[in-house]
């Protein structure tokens, strides 16, 4: 029986998912950061919070862990790497290729470096998804605080790897910036030009534009297509290697 998700918006830009398993009636929490957010979610579903997987360290993913985990009793998943950085409220502490189970749902743990040294993310292979923190978003990805260009071009090449119908929800509703970015060394990209025309409209409505299928990144996401001849052309970059063109492109990003 396929697991259930409830994405919800907290903070100014952030995204929450419930994932339940249904047969058992567990259900986890990626991340915390607003747990009054987390506390409303759970309200309208009528779920009892049982996981917290946590992909990294930064305020916005980890304020109210522990508040959190000791209304529900919930039990803490986040990453075990020895990064200087501390989640407050461990149980277990995972590394890649461990696995968090749900039910008889298993997900593999992918570290993803770059935006942080200890970013983790969580895949389903079973049920295609990709819950990948900041480390890929819609037609973006991480801003790099502690890794390197290098480190993140790699993971984000991990991801890449997955399957075209891995539906990826990530954590930030950033996807109208992101276009108009995209836009800005991917010119002639008629798909992104349609997408970006897309998003606008749905924000428009207030819809969410998260989650999103992995092909469409392909497509659209310049940090995933440093090997896009048109995209090496406008850079002036055609001799270049995938990581310095990725490097460029994420320079632009920061000062756009």
């Amino acid at each position: 029986m396929p697991v259930q998700l409830h994405q919800y918006a907290h903070q100014s830009d952030n995204y929450g998912v419930l994932v339940h398993d249904e047969e058992t009636g567990k259900t986890a929490c990626i991340d915390v950061g607003d747990p009054a957010a987390l506390r409303r979610a759970l309200d309208v579903t009528g779920w009892a919070l049982d996981q917290i997987w946590i992909t990294h360290h930064h305020a916005d993913h980890t304020n109210g862990l522990e508040e959190i985990k000791a209304e529900t009793g919930a039990e803490v998943t986040g990453p075990g790497y020895d990064t200087g950085k501390t989640v407050p409220g461990l149980d277990h502490r995972v590394v890649e290729g461990d696995t968090v189970e749900l039910g008889a749902t298993v997900f593999e743990v992918l570290h993803t470096p770059g935006h942080t040294l200890d970013m983790l993310n969580y895949h389903c292979a079973a049920e295609g998804l990709l819950f990948s923190g900041d480390t890929l978003f819609m037609m973006g990805c991480g801003r790099i605080f502690e890794g390197t260009p290098e480190m993140m071009w790699e993971s984000l090449q991990k991801l890449a790897a997955l399957p075209g119908d891995t539906m990826v929800y990530c954590s930030h509703e950033y996807t109208v910036a992101n276009a108009k970015f995209a836009l800005s060394v991917d010119p002639d990209n008629q798909a992104l030009i349609a997408r970006a025309a897309k998003v606008e409209d749905m924000r428009v409505r207030k819809k969410a534009t998260v989650p999103g299928l992995l092909s469409v990144e392909f497509e659209t996401n310049p940090f995933l297509r440093a090997s896009d001849s048109a995209i090496r052309a406008h850079l002036g970059m055609v001799d270049a290697s995938d990581v310095e063109v990725f490097t460029e492109i994420r320079k632009r990003k920061d000062s756009f």
